[in-house]
């Protein structure tokens, strides 16, 4: 995933709105949203090569996504980014008592977000690897660290905080997340790889021919418990490719 936006106790009748957009080569076998066969309290999309996913939550409140750092040559690690999302849902362990268990070296650079009704974490093993407990707020993450202003990330955190204000309407975060729209040249990062790559990637939505948006995803966590998701899928071009959406209630562990 390469893109996610979330506001965090921030909407009265939504304390979770998350919206991200999954970039990846079209050619990797994927699974899209449906509740987890082995798993069916967890609901979220499925990266079928590794195993892993890139966003999903569990109907106790927990949810988690992941992001990867970017970086100019592509790195070796023993262990899948996705494995992460998983292996949080489907225990009780609390976040941070869960990223003290993480290898950093273990894994290619990543960002990753966990929470549950009470807080939201973020961590990476490219920032000094202490995770960060956020406040109510409004936040983006791409493949930097939280925050880095990078042109797609600045012009997607103003089209999130207009769509907030006209919930519980869910088109305005769609059309945000399908802007193809590319930065000039001149406000492009310069992250290690070459420019006409550079230029595709910075695109909210990204669209080439072997590469791009695979999955548009909206989070609705309500005030009662529960969550309401909606993802759409995408193919070679950006062609649209179906829409498939889920609700999970809440549930009560006891933990």
């Amino acid at each position: 995933m390469c893109l996610i936006l979330v506001a965090w106790q921030v909407h009265r009748d939504y304390p979770l709105v998350l919206a991200a957009n999954r970039d990846e080569y079209y050619r990797r076998p994927t699974l899209p949203l449906a509740p987890w066969e082995e798993a069916p309290d967890i609901l979220g999309g499925r990266d079928l090569e590794a195993g892993g996913s890139w966003l999903a939550c569990h109907r106790n409140g927990r949810f988690a996504a992941v992001t990867n750092v970017r970086q100019g040559r592509p790195e070796a690690a023993p262990r899948s980014r996705g494995a992460l999302i998983g292996n949080y849902l489907k225990n009780h362990t609390q976040a941070d008592e869960f990223i003290k268990e993480i290898e950093p070296d273990s894994y290619g650079g990543l960002n990753l977000l966990l929470g549950d009704r009470e807080r939201l974490l973020y961590w990476s093993n490219r920032n000094g690897r202490q995770p960060q407990a956020l406040k109510p707020g409004i936040y983006g993450l791409s493949n930097h660290q939280l925050e880095t202003p990078w042109p797609k990330l600045l012009a997607a955190k103003q089209a999130f905080e207009q769509a907030l204000e006209q919930l519980p309407a869910t088109e305005p975060f769609f059309a945000l997340l399908a802007n193809r729209e590319r930065a000039t040249d001149g406000e492009l990062p310069d992250t290690g790889i070459p420019l006409d790559k550079e230029r595709m990637l910075s695109a909210i939505f990204v669209s080439s021919e072997d590469y791009g948006t695979r999955a548009s995803t909206l989070v609705l966590g309500h005030r009662q418990g529960g969550f309401t998701l909606q993802e759409r899928s995408f193919g070679p071009g950006g062609s649209y490719l179906g829409e498939q959406r889920a609700q999970a209630s809440v549930m009560s562990t006891g933990v």
